[in-house]
Order: structure tokens, then sequence, then C-alpha cells
């Protein structure tokens, strides 16, 4: 068991008047509203309400994996993990990031910025709204990382300390286990449908995508390019508009507890990733127009990526051996090597642990051709991530296969 008390819904008050810098944010004396809000998954997560009505969000990691319990023990470190990359994050973009009021490293208690008047991109997706300029935000946010925490910003010394200090090795492990190895090889984790076992069995098998994770578990590895965020998907956006016919007015990026040095095209991957799962939804639903809106996420978010990584390269350290050709091998790189990522995010929320509300909520009927789209598009990826990897022919394949799947 932990060395630390756990918050709960009667003791949140007492930890706020504890703490002098969050009760003049929020009076505890006065909450009307006390909900915890976690997934399930990792922590406990409580948003707080006051009688003026303002609010803010407590977040405590617990030692072990909170959807499996004490059997699955996992740091509770990551909880500074999450607060030092939001903090690095901030000062490049402060508008994609919620505003950190403290953090208690004696309990691992982050709190933070109340973004109830948000919505995850997800369940949004889900519901079948359509947000205008996630995707370019989102977009916006990878490449602002990719230059400002790399060696193109950062001078060597600055870059060691902060790779150093990054470490993260037990979540890392999680991703390796979860994302690269256990949809090829069960740990007793995995589930399908009995429908798409037949898919499952399939995507093992297949001789291109055992090599293609082999390549991606490598790079996941041994490549530290950046600070990346780790586990960016739509489930870890916020997003707010005005009304229901306008672009978004806020896009925030939260849960960054994954956040290490890794490869730059994983944290595109997994959004590619999990447009096509939420193409796959709306495929399923037979509302095929919207399908095709949720894949051009792809390239939108791609097109913002590149112009806010073009946007900065002039201020570069080092222009004189990262010239212009240098810049274009690497773009062409990290293109190809997000949609091998994006192949290894596809099939682990359909075969392995903690899979989307996208596919899970759907019907089993309409879940088994969903499922086995997602799963063909994904090892279409895995074996065509060397060649051409323009978001447009992404689009394409995936617009092929959801169709060509879809059961009813």
């Amino acid at each position: 068991m932990a060395d630390y008390a756990f918050l709960t819904d009667s003791t949140i008050a007492e930890y706020v008047r504890a703490h002098p810098q969050l009760n003049t944010l929020i009076d505890a004396d006065h909450l009307v509203a006390v909900d915890e809000i976690g997934d399930g998954n990792l922590n406990l997560v409580f948003l707080l309400r006051d009688a003026v009505g303002r609010g803010m969000c407590l977040k405590q990691a617990l030692p072990y994996v909170r959807m499996t319990g004490e059997g699955w023990p996992m740091t509770p470190d990551r909880a500074r993990h999450e607060v030092e990359s939001i903090q690095t994050y901030y000062a490049l973009g402060p508008e994609l990031l919620p505003k950190i009021y403290s953090f208690d490293a004696e309990r691992h208690i982050i709190a933070m910025e109340d973004l109830s008047d948000h919505e995850v991109w997800r369940a949004a997706l889900n519901q079948g709204e359509q947000h205008e300029g996630a995707a370019e935000a989102m977009g916006r946010f990878v490449g602002g990382v990719a230059f400002g925490t790399s060696t193109f910003a950062l001078d060597r010394e600055a870059l060691s300390e902060a790779i150093a200090r990054t470490q993260n090795p037990q979540l890392c492990v999680i991703t390796e286990d979860l994302v690269f190895t256990e949809p090829l090889v069960d740990a007793g984790r995995n589930s399908v449908l009995p429908a798409n076992e037949p898919d499952a069995a399939q995507f093992a098998a297949d001789a291109a995508m055992i090599r293609a994770m082999g390549q991606a578990k490598w790079m996941f590895m041994t490549h530290a390019e950046a600070l990346i965020h780790g586990d960016l998907h739509t489930g870890s956006v916020m997003v707010r508009r005005s009304a229901d016919d306008a672009p978004c007015d806020s896009v925030k990026a939260f849960d960054s507890e994954f956040a290490f040095y890794g490869p730059v095209g994983f944290d595109l991957g997994a959004l590619f990733a999990n447009y096509v799962i939420a193409a796959a939804r709306a495929y399923a639903l037979h509302e095929d127009e919207r399908a095709k809106w949720c894949l051009q996420l792809v390239a939108q978010t791609w097109d913002s990526f590149e112009a806010e990584f073009r946007r900065r390269w002039p201020e570069r350290r080092d222009p004189r051996v990262f010239g212009d050709a240098f810049l274009e091998d690497t773009m062409m790189r990290w293109r190809g090597e997000a949609w091998l990522f994006a192949a290894a995010k596809m099939s682990r929320r359909i075969i392995g642990a903690a899979k989307t509300t996208d596919i899970e909520t759907l019907p089993p009927n309409l879940r088994e051709g969903a499922a086995r789209g997602v799963l063909q598009v994904s090892r279409a990826l895995a074996l065509e991530w060397q060649g051409n990897s323009l978001p447009e022919h992404l689009i394409g394949i995936a617009t092929n296969l959801l169709e060509q799947t879809r059961t009813s």
C-alpha cells in the first residue's frame, strides 16, 4: 500500500484549506460540488466548485494502475513528469495547456485549471460533433514541442540535462509492452469479439506487421528527439467552442504523465490512429460524410505540424549543418514514422488493453466491422510506411478499408 493518503470526497475541503495557495483560488468552506471524474485507468481526478462558481481540478497519482488494482504497481512519480512536461510545453504555447496551480510532491497531487467548460474531444467525436480547429491546434502543439525541446533549440548541455531529468522508464515499459508487443504476443490482457478472433489471429501472424512493430519499438526506445507527450490522443485533448457551428475557441492537451524524450512521429501517429478510429465509428453508423471529415483531420494535423516546425526553423541553433535539405529529409522521415506509430496505436486499441469508447460503445454487430477495418488499416500502414506517406494516401487507404469492412 501507499505511504500517503488518497484524496476522497470527504477530505477534499480539508486538503484545500491546508494549502493557502489553493484556498485563495477556491473557497474550501463553501464547496457546492466535489465530483470524482477519473476515467478509471490510472488516477483519481476531482472537480471542485464553490458557491461563487470558481472551479479547480485536483489529480492524484496512485501507486498502481487503477483499472487493475494493486496487482499492477506503477510509480506515482508520473505526476511529477506530468507537471514538469506541462510547464515545459506551456512555455512554448500556453494557450494549448491547462494552468498548473501547485504540485504536492509528497502526495503526488496536481492542482490545475478547471476545464469543465470544455469537452473531452473523444466524447465529442462519439456524439457526432465537429470541432473545427482542434486538429490544427494539436499539430501546432506537436510542432512547437518538436522544435522547442530538441537539439534545434537547446544547447548540448541543456538538452542532456533535459533528457536525464525526464527519464520515465516505468511508463515507457507500459507503452513498449501494450502498444508494440502485446497486440502480437498476448500477455493475458488482449480481448476481441468472437467474430474478430480470426482478424486478431491474422494480425498476429502478419510477418510485415511483426517486422514493422520491431522497427517501431526500437525507435520508441532509442530515438530521444524531443519531449514527446507520449499518450496524445482524442481522449487527452479538451475542446471548447462558443456555439455549435463555431470553430474551437480553446483546445487543451492534458494527461502528459507518459512524457519523455522520444520520437516525434509517435505523438503524430497517436493522433492519426485516433482519427481513423473515430472514422471507423462513423462509418459503422453509416455517417459517411462525418467519417470523411474525421479522416481529413489527419491532413489538418500534419499540415499544421509541418507549418509550425518550418516557422520555427530559421531559429535553429546550428544552421551550418542543419540546412534546408536536412529539413526536407527530416519532414519526410517523420511523416513515414507517423504512419508506423499510427499502425501500432490502432492495433493496441482494438486488440490490447485500454480500448476506446469509439469502438467499444458500438453494438456488437457494428463493432465487428469497425474493429476489423481498423486492424486492416493498421496492417496496410505497417506495410507502406516507407513509401508514399502523404496524408492523402493514408486517408485513401482508410476510406477504402473502413467502407469495405463495416457490418450491419
